[in-house]
């Protein structure tokens, strides 16, 4: 009995109740019980919840937090507890600041066991009974009616007008009519699959009963809740990078600190004054404020993209959507609107007329096929538009400033364009008097409506042209079919109308009926996703579709957002599926060239994923039910639409909250801010070491004293680069990076054009402050503590200046406003009076061994710190100039 693999829907009837050993009157109540045993309740289990202390613990999993704890720990064992406290309060500060964001963005609810703890009602024992979900097991009778959620995957028996939105597991918004018939034809998607009812879905209209065929970790839902627990997340870009470039800051700092400790025992120092000094030239040269100041701008880059409708659940994650190449999205909802909406009407003898408006709303007009306005509704016209009025159940109308609407969403759409004539439906509806309303049935696949006009019984109908067809003339047949052909190539949904006059409401006896017209209707795409989907393109960033719908309504759509040009950028989840079979890399090939991925199942989503990783992609895929749970785990960036399941959020990295594509064009650029950002950080912090550890290293080897003591260069990083690496963080970005490409997926953060940069500024320190040592001791035979009492000075100042050449790796300095970043002038005149404090504070004066700087000699000191400008200038102009030739 425990055949969950088995297709279902292409079983009988008898099939089915002969597999559970069942009647319609039920399970026996003991075997119910002893069933319950076996299989186990109709439960699955939660998501682990994250709790605060592993949220914690989590941010020191990071090897540059790794290094910063040596070198605490280093620094206590040799005594130096006020630097061992430093570095400790600055790896907690970061833990603390990691630690608050994520816990306020992580979801506590367990998503999947929300969706199924839910009440059921039963057969057992020939008797109806209301029970807990978890207690179905296989082969229970369940009722379904309207409003109620699906409590297990059921093979439906029995169903009448049953209407199910399954967007949930196949991403289509418009409920599916349920038939009970065997289905023959095998690998049918989840959506084809009409004879079926599947857990956590909901019944919208009408009602059914079937017997429960899996439950459990056995449903549709549970394997895909299932597959969330195979493998690891993939980590985002930013964290791949900063593995790398911690790594080699760790050696190269390794490596620095070895030979500055051989060459002072080669000059014949003391043991203990090497190793406080290569303590301090290492704490120094590490970035201890990076972890920090990635933190804050992170979370700045986070307040920013809720600005723009993006909530972030994961600190990297601000950067990693930045990082993309490739989005995968959905399209209802996402890229188009969801809500149907009738745009063209074709009436018999060649009549076209254009609907404008979209939406479930009355605004827009029906225009002729120039497109030009009607003066009067043609008598066709007229006919059709009463036949949709009078055969809908739908409302649709006007309150106050906005519309509001109930029922069927074909039916309100048909309302739509009723009050689209300059008329409302009640207008239709005049002086007729409604006999019988033929509600739609999944056994007919019609609806329709016997009504008395001028005292004559009339019959309209509406339905898919299938059915519709079997009451037409054959030439209104062969001229529907035509019709109908052309619209659904254009990617629309079309529905056929009939109506004629009948003797009475027998529907066995309907005389051959008159063809009056179809309606195309469509999902209409968001208006300003256009122009986002060009954005990304323009960005480099390409984008595919992955959807649930039908390949000729995705193509049609795919092709008016510019993302595919023709059927052979679609594949079907048919087609994935025999691709498949063959071989990953044969998979991987076929792949490369598609642009549209129709009628998919849920794990063919995250394959899909999967094919583009491999194929050198840094992919973020979109989605918003149950179903795209495991391609938003698989993919590097998951994005959750904000009107999805909890599945779908609990999964994501980043939400959505306005389900709209532009809002992830705005997060892909708010990413490269948050990049470039990162960069001018790291640009600081690392030109600025290096600097230090030459200024250490050139007086060691070339016999004059050290310019700075180890209390001083902590110092400086603390002042000077713990202010305003925070304050880089805040800059505004350049908005020309959405014309630029992607990062390439393995692109370090130390590129060519990093390490020319940092060569050079931190030359450029090296040289001015080397300098001006051997000036002041060598020359000016300056007292040593007033020297470097001068060239902290100079130090700070040359930093103070380097900030702004940091605001950007390309620009002038002189081109950005200082109004991009108020911080920054505030945090150098900051970092400037709090050295300048430190001189005159009783105490900090003496740990620093730091004099009073006169007037006069800082107005020098100032002078030759411009210099860091003007060769960073000419470096900037240099590259400017090659990239224009």
């Amino acid at each position: 009995m425990n055949k969950v693999s088995m297709a279902w829907y292409n079983q009988s009837k008898e099939e089915i109740t002969s597999s559970f050993s069942v009647t319609p009157n039920g399970l026996p109540a003991a075997e119910a019980a002893e069933r319950l045993k076996k299989f186990g309740p109709n439960t699955l289990p939660p998501p682990k919840a994250k709790n605060i202390g592993i949220i914690f613990l989590s941010q020191f999993l990071s090897p540059l937090i790794y290094v910063l704890i040596g070198a605490a720990i280093l620094s206590a064992i040799a005594g130096e507890v006020n630097d061992a406290l430093f570095i400790t309060t600055i790896i907690v500060i970061n833990a603390i600041l990691g630690t608050w964001q994520e816990w306020q963005a992580e979801n506590s609810a367990a998503a999947l066991k929300t969706l199924v703890t839910v009440k059921a009602r039963i057969k057992r024992d020939g008797k109806i009974l209301e029970i807990d979900a978890a207690e179905i097991v296989p082969g229970d009778v369940v009722l379904l009616e309207s409003g109620v959620k699906v409590p297990a995957d059921i093979r439906l028996i029995k169903a009448r007008e049953l209407n199910i939105e399954e967007a949930l597991l196949t991403g289509e918004s418009q409920p599916v009519t349920k038939t009970t018939e065997t289905l023959p034809d095998k690998d049918l998607s989840l959506g084809d699959q009409t004879n079926m009812a599947f857990t956590a879905t909901t019944v919208v209209k009408g009602r059914g009963w079937g017997y429960a065929v899996a439950t459990a970790k056995d449903t549709e839902i549970g394997r895909i809740a299932g597959s969330l627990s195979e493998g690891k997340a993939e980590k985002p870009p930013l964290i791949r990078r900063m593995d790398v470039f911690s790594r080699k800051i760790s050696i190269g700092v390794i490596i620095a600190c070895l030979l500055l400790g051989f060459i002072g025992w080669y000059r014949g120092m003391p043991i203990m004054e090497i190793f406080f000094l290569m303590i301090a030239v290492g704490v120094s040269a590490i970035p201890e404020g990076l972890p920090v100041a990635l933190t804050v701008a992170l979370s700045i880059g986070t307040r920013r993209m809720a600005r723009r409708n993006v909530i972030v659940r994961r600190l990297p994650a601000v950067e990693g959507l930045g990082s993309c190449t490739m989005i995968a999205s959905d399209k209802t909802g996402t890229l188009t609107m969801d809500q149907q909406s009738v745009k063209k009407i074709v009436l018999p003898g060649n009549l076209l007329f254009t609907v404008t408006g979209e939406g479930y709303d009355g605004d827009g007009q029906i225009k002729d096929h120039t497109k030009n306005d009607l003066s009067e509704l043609p008598a066709p016209l007229q006919a059709f538009v009463q036949a949709a009025v009078l055969s809908n159940e739908g409302i649709l109308r006007k309150n106050g400033d906005g519309w509001e609407h109930t029922g069927d969403a074909i039916d309100v759409a048909l309302l739509a364009m009723a009050y689209k004539t300059g008329e409302s439906p009640d207008a239709f509806r005049k002086d007729i008097e409604i006999v019988q309303m033929v509600p739609y049935e999944s056994e007919n696949k019609f609806s329709g409506v016997y009504y008395k006009q001028n005292d004559e019984l009339c019959f309209a109908m509406k339905g898919a042209l299938e059915i519709v067809a079997k009451r037409l003339s054959a030439d209104d047949r062969r001229r529907a079919h035509e019709e109908s052909e052309k619209l659904a190539e254009d990617g629309y949904r079309v529905l056929s109308f009939a109506m004629g006059k009948v003797a009475n409401t027998n529907q066995d006896h309907l005389p051959v009926l008159q063809w009056i017209g179809l309606a195309g209707l469509i999902d209409p795409l968001r208006p300003e996703a256009i122009q986002a989907v060009k954005e990304c393109q323009g960005a480099g960033v390409s984008v595919v579709m992955v959807t649930g719908d039908h390949p000729a309504t995705a193509l049609y759509i795919a092709k008016d957002l510019g993302i595919a040009d023709h059927k052979d950028h679609v594949i079907t989840g048919k087609e994935l599926g025999l691709l498949e079979e063959q071989n990953a890399q044969s998979l991987d090939e076929q792949l490369q060239h598609k642009k549209v991925y129709a009628r998919v199942t849920p794990l063919q989503k995250k394959r899909i994923v999967e094919s583009l990783k491999q194929q050198g992609h840094f992919v973020a895929v979109t989605g918003d039910g149950a179903n795209d749970a495991p391609a938003l785990k698989a993919a590097h960036i998951g994005i959750a639409m904000g009107s999805g399941t909890d599945l779908a959020k609990e999964t994501a990295s980043l939400i959505i909250t306005d389900n709209n594509f532009a809002s992830i064009a705005a997060g892909v650029e708010e990413g490269r801010f948050t990049y470039d950002n990162l960069r001018k950080i790291i640009y600081l912090l690392i030109s600025t070491g290096v600097a230090e550890i030459l200024l250490v290293a050139i007086p060691m080897i070339i016999g004059l004293p050290l310019p700075f003591l180890a209390v001083q260069l902590l110092w400086l990083n603390l002042v000077t680069n713990g202010i305003q690496e925070i304050a880089l963080a805040f800059e505004k970005g350049d908005m020309a990076v959405m014309q630029q490409p992607p990062r390439k997926p393995d692109e370090n953060i130390f590129d060519a054009m990093m390490l020319q940069e940092v060569f050079i500024s931190a030359a450029m320190m090296t040289i001015v402050t080397v300098g001006a040592w051997y000036y002041l001791i060598e020359i000016q035979d300056m007292e040593a503590k007033h020297a470097r009492t001068d060239v902290m000075m100079l130090m700070v100042l040359l930093q103070n200046f380097h900030v702004f050449n940091c605001r950007s790796e390309t620009r002038s300095l002189f081109s950005i406003p200082f109004s991009h970043n108020k911080l920054i002038v505030v945090g150098v005149l900051l970092a400037q009076g709090v050295h300048i404090l430190a001189a005159y504070i009783p105490g900090l004066n003496s740990t620093l061994q730091l004099e009073p700087v006169r007037m006069n000699e800082w107005l020098v000191l100032l002078a030759l710190s411009c210099s860091i400008v003007l060769v960073m200038e000419l470096f900037k102009w240099i590259k400017r100039t090659k990239s224009v030739a």
